[in-house]
């Protein structure tokens, strides 16, 4: 993303909008969602929020999977609007791709809410801050290491190099870190596709060349996840060992911090809170009400069971508890964003 674009999404950055019941008359009949990647547990999350506040607001959630293809996102979006829905929130593939929608949309008199991803032409962007995400769960893995790790920190780094959201949040975990361990080094830095099996596999083979590693930091939860597993795979202890978390995108790491004993800190990502702020964000444009160019859905670090705080678990279902996580703030703006790391 443009640099001058990228400026303007943090000057303008401010806490999630507050849309209560008194919006449900004035409320959109249906939004039209066209995600990305359905099959995947954070959006299937995403998804929930949305349809959990569109129940709230009488509001029906319609959602279409663009299978990560470009083209299919296009045409589930076209479809959508010659099927008349009131709003539409896109989580582009493609930025490019999606630029030409926006600009239809606009002559047609279609609000669209993007998510995650910004797009130049864009009216509003529901998505988190990524550095302050990856800094705070930093602060807290410094601390951690102080008391539990003789006050050392050294780092592999399972991450994504190709998107600037995962690399703001390895750079936001690493400057954190220092802010209570200064002398915190990395020691490996590595791309591990987002996937858990790419992840364990450059994991593995950065372990067998350097295993004086004692902070695991993954960019998502299938990256702590497969640099956990690579750790385990090489016979390694958890003792002395910390992994550290992205996403809080479904059970995985619920499961990992109840059974795993170096798995202690989550930087959670709420998708349920995303998708209930993008529809509270199409409320808005529906009602020609003035929003800002990017709504800020917060996030926080968990550490050991503080997700039972935000979370209950009954066998395979998550549930959130939305009182308590309505309650955690988002910053009124970014630390950092894409056009800090091109200076």
């Amino acid at each position: 993303m443009k640099k001058m674009l990228m400026g303007l999404l943090a000057g303008s950055a401010i806490a999630v909008l507050a849309v209560g019941s008194a919006y449900a008359e004035g409320a959109p009949k249906k939004i039209g969602y066209v995600v990305n990647y359905a099959t995947h547990e954070w959006y299937q999350n995403v998804i929930k929020g949305m349809k959990d506040r569109g129940a709230q607001l009488g509001i029906t959630v319609e959602v279409k999977d663009a299978n990560l293809d470009a083209a299919k996102q296009i045409a589930a979006a076209e479809d959508f609007m010659s099927q008349g829905v009131d709003v539409l929130i896109i989580t582009p593939v493609n930025e490019d791709a999606v630029a030409p929608l926006l600009r239809r949309a606009k002559q047609e008199g279609m609000p669209i809410v993007l998510e995650g991803n910004p797009v130049k032409g864009m009216t509003t962007l529901v998505a988190i801050c990524d550095y302050d995400t990856g800094y705070h769960a930093g602060v807290e893995a410094g601390k951690y290491a102080k008391e539990k790790l003789g006050g050392t920190a050294k780092v592999m780094n399972v991450g994504l190099p190709l998107l600037s959201a995962t690399v703001l949040r390895s750079k936001g975990f690493m400057d954190g870190l220092k802010t209570e361990i200064p002398g915190a080094t990395l020691v490996h830095d590595l791309d591990g596709g987002g996937n858990p099996d790419r992840s364990f596999e450059v994991s593995a083979a950065a372990l067998a060349q350097n295993g004086d590693v004692n902070i695991i930091y993954g960019i998502n939860d299938s990256s702590s996840l497969g640099g956990l597993q690579a750790w385990k795979a090489a016979g390694k202890s958890q003792d002395g060992l910390l992994v550290v978390g992205t996403g809080g995108e479904g059970l995985a790491f619920i499961n990992a911090i109840e059974k795993e004993p170096s798995y202690r800190i989550e930087a959670a990502m709420f998708p349920e809170k995303v998708g209930f702020t993008a529809v509270d964000a199409a409320v808005k444009l529906y009602n020609k009400e003035e929003v800002p160019t990017w709504i800020v859905s917060p996030t926080t670090p968990m550490v050991g069971e503080d997700w039972q705080k935000y979370y209950s678990v009954d066998g395979t279902t998550r549930t959130i508890k939305w009182d308590a996580v309505n309650a955690v703030k988002a910053p009124d703006k970014c630390m950092q964003t894409a056009a800090d790391l091109k200076k």
